[in-house]
């Protein structure tokens, strides 16, 4: 049966180390005969939520942006997967803007059960990976019916390019074939 999945890359770098895993993990699954599209945070304007939660009573956030197109997207995926680089041992700041307007999907009806998550990190120790899956996972536990499926490391990728190299490619290809 085929899956509606959402790709969601974080790196405002083109090219990018996790934009490569992004593209892979998408690539695994439209190969599985999977629904993929892949939205990159490059270019988008997201606003700081103003935590006003105005969206926890009409289901719509008041900020007029980019967001307003990505949420309906998110809400009616059955996969999503989120591709980050490693800022200061954390997700980057331009995912965790993007968590955080979320919130008007917290009260609706969604589809999304699986989550996947790829991470690259210049840093080669897989403690590297903590901040960014302990950030991750505090986003998933708001979603009851979501669960974390899936985490790809591409630890080591200095330069982009670097993880072309890597098994986390393949890695991020199958977890794609899988999702």
């Amino acid at each position: 049966m085929s899956k509606n999945i959402l790709v969601i890359s974080a790196s405002l770098r083109n090219g990018s180390n996790s934009d490569m895993l992004a593209d892979e993990f998408m690539r695994g699954a439209l190969e599985s005969g999977n629904k993929a599209e892949k939205i990159t945070l490059r270019g988008k304007c997201i606003n700081f939520c103003k935590g006003c939660l105005a969206c926890q009573k009409t289901g719509k956030c008041v900020i007029n942006d980019d967001m307003a197109e990505i949420l309906p997207k998110m809400q009616q995926a059955d996969v999503i997967c989120f591709a980050s680089p490693v800022y200061f041992y954390d997700m980057c700041g331009q995912l965790k803007t993007f968590l955080d307007r979320t919130n008007p999907l917290f009260p609706a009806e969604y589809n999304f059960t699986d989550i996947y998550f790829l991470i690259t990190a210049a840093d080669t120790e897989q403690s590297a990976s903590e901040g960014p899956l302990k950030g991750m996972q505090g986003w998933i536990d708001c979603f009851e019916n979501a669960g974390l499926k899936g985490v790809v490391c591409g630890l080591g990728a200095e330069k982009p390019g670097d993880v072309k190299s890597m098994p986390a490619m393949n890695e991020a290809y199958m977890l794609g074939k899988q999702a």
